[in-house]
Protein backbone atom coordinates (compact mmCIF):
# COMPACT_ATOMS: atom_id res chain seq x y z
CA UNK A 1 0.00 0.00 0.00
CA UNK A 2 1.01 3.60 -0.46
CA UNK A 3 2.73 5.22 2.49
CA UNK A 4 3.85 8.81 2.87
CA UNK A 5 5.94 9.43 5.99
CA UNK A 6 6.78 12.99 6.95
CA UNK A 7 9.62 14.11 9.19
CA UNK A 8 11.41 17.30 10.14
CA UNK A 9 8.71 19.20 11.98
CA UNK A 10 9.33 20.88 15.29
CA UNK A 11 9.48 24.13 17.22
CA UNK A 12 11.32 27.11 15.77
CA UNK A 13 11.47 30.82 16.48
CA UNK A 14 10.03 33.34 14.06
CA UNK A 15 12.51 34.06 11.31
CA UNK A 16 14.01 30.60 11.53
CA UNK A 17 14.04 27.70 9.10
CA UNK A 18 12.93 24.09 8.94
CA UNK A 19 13.11 21.44 6.26
CA UNK A 20 10.36 18.86 6.02
CA UNK A 21 10.92 15.54 4.30
CA UNK A 22 8.44 12.98 3.02
CA UNK A 23 9.48 9.45 2.14
CA UNK A 24 7.08 7.71 -0.22
CA UNK A 25 6.64 3.99 -0.79
CA UNK A 26 4.20 1.75 -2.60
CA UNK A 27 3.91 3.92 -5.70
CA UNK A 28 5.89 4.76 -8.81
CA UNK A 29 7.22 7.91 -7.27
CA UNK A 30 8.37 9.75 -10.38
CA UNK A 31 4.90 9.33 -11.92
CA UNK A 32 3.19 11.28 -9.15
CA UNK A 33 2.91 14.95 -8.50
CA UNK A 34 3.83 15.61 -4.88
CA UNK A 35 2.88 18.40 -2.58
CA UNK A 36 2.29 19.78 0.87
CA UNK A 37 -0.88 20.94 2.57
CA UNK A 38 -1.27 22.30 6.08
CA UNK A 39 -4.03 22.56 8.64
CA UNK A 40 -4.66 24.65 11.71
CA UNK A 41 -7.19 23.33 14.27
CA UNK A 42 -10.66 24.53 13.41
CA UNK A 43 -9.74 25.43 9.84
CA UNK A 44 -9.77 23.56 6.56
CA UNK A 45 -6.63 22.09 5.14
CA UNK A 46 -4.94 24.50 2.75
CA UNK A 47 -2.59 24.03 -0.16
CA UNK A 48 1.04 25.02 0.42
CA UNK A 49 3.15 23.83 -2.51
CA UNK A 50 3.37 21.17 -5.21
CA UNK A 51 5.57 20.00 -8.04
CA UNK A 52 5.31 17.68 -11.01
CA UNK A 53 6.78 14.19 -11.20
CA UNK A 54 9.90 15.48 -12.88
CA UNK A 55 10.11 18.47 -10.57
CA UNK A 56 10.09 20.77 -13.57
CA UNK A 57 7.03 22.73 -12.54
CA UNK A 58 6.15 24.07 -9.12
CA UNK A 59 3.27 25.96 -7.53
CA UNK A 60 3.03 27.80 -4.24
CA UNK A 61 0.37 29.38 -2.13
CA UNK A 62 0.69 33.16 -2.16
CA UNK A 63 1.28 33.13 1.59
CA UNK A 64 4.53 31.15 1.23
CA UNK A 65 5.94 32.38 -2.09
CA UNK A 66 9.52 33.53 -1.75
CA UNK A 67 9.93 31.81 1.63
CA UNK A 68 9.23 28.11 0.97
CA UNK A 69 10.82 25.87 -1.65
CA UNK A 70 9.55 22.46 -2.69
CA UNK A 71 11.89 19.92 -4.28
CA UNK A 72 12.16 16.20 -4.84
CA UNK A 73 14.75 13.48 -5.23
CA UNK A 74 13.25 10.72 -7.35
CA UNK A 75 16.19 8.42 -6.65
CA UNK A 76 15.30 8.57 -2.95
CA UNK A 77 11.49 8.66 -3.31
CA UNK A 78 11.54 11.79 -1.20
CA UNK A 79 9.98 15.22 -1.44
CA UNK A 80 11.17 18.18 0.61
CA UNK A 81 9.80 21.47 1.80
CA UNK A 82 12.41 24.03 2.76
CA UNK A 83 10.77 26.68 4.93
CA UNK A 84 12.64 29.91 5.57
CA UNK A 85 11.68 33.16 7.29
CA UNK A 86 9.04 31.31 9.24
CA UNK A 87 6.18 33.26 10.79
CA UNK A 88 3.86 32.38 13.69
CA UNK A 89 1.03 32.06 11.17
CA UNK A 90 2.90 29.17 9.54
CA UNK A 91 2.15 27.10 12.65
CA UNK A 92 0.16 24.06 11.52
CA UNK A 93 0.24 20.35 10.90
CA UNK A 94 1.91 19.82 7.54
CA UNK A 95 0.79 16.94 5.35
CA UNK A 96 2.64 15.37 2.46
CA UNK A 97 0.39 14.42 -0.47
CA UNK A 98 0.64 12.51 -3.73
CA UNK A 99 -1.59 12.84 -6.75
CA UNK A 100 -1.72 11.28 -10.18
CA UNK A 101 -2.68 14.70 -11.57
CA UNK A 102 -1.06 18.12 -11.62
CA UNK A 103 -1.92 20.68 -10.42
CA UNK A 104 -2.95 18.92 -7.23
CA UNK A 105 -6.49 19.68 -6.13
CA UNK A 106 -7.80 16.56 -4.40
CA UNK A 107 -4.80 14.40 -3.47
CA UNK A 108 -4.97 10.65 -3.92
CA UNK A 109 -2.80 9.97 -0.85
CA UNK A 110 -1.99 11.73 2.42
CA UNK A 111 0.70 11.30 5.02
CA UNK A 112 -0.01 11.33 8.74
CA UNK A 113 1.24 14.88 9.21
CA UNK A 114 4.03 16.58 11.11
CA UNK A 115 3.61 19.50 13.50
CA UNK A 116 5.38 22.78 12.83
CA UNK A 117 5.22 25.39 15.56
CA UNK A 118 6.67 28.87 15.09
CA UNK A 119 7.03 30.94 18.23
CA UNK A 120 6.98 34.74 18.20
Amino acid sequence: QVQLVESGGGLVQAGGSLRLSCLASGLTFSSYAMGWFRQVPGKEREFVAALTGSGGRTRYADSVKGRFTISRDNAKNTVYLQMNSLKPEDTAVYYCVADNWYPIQRPDYWGQGTQVTVSS
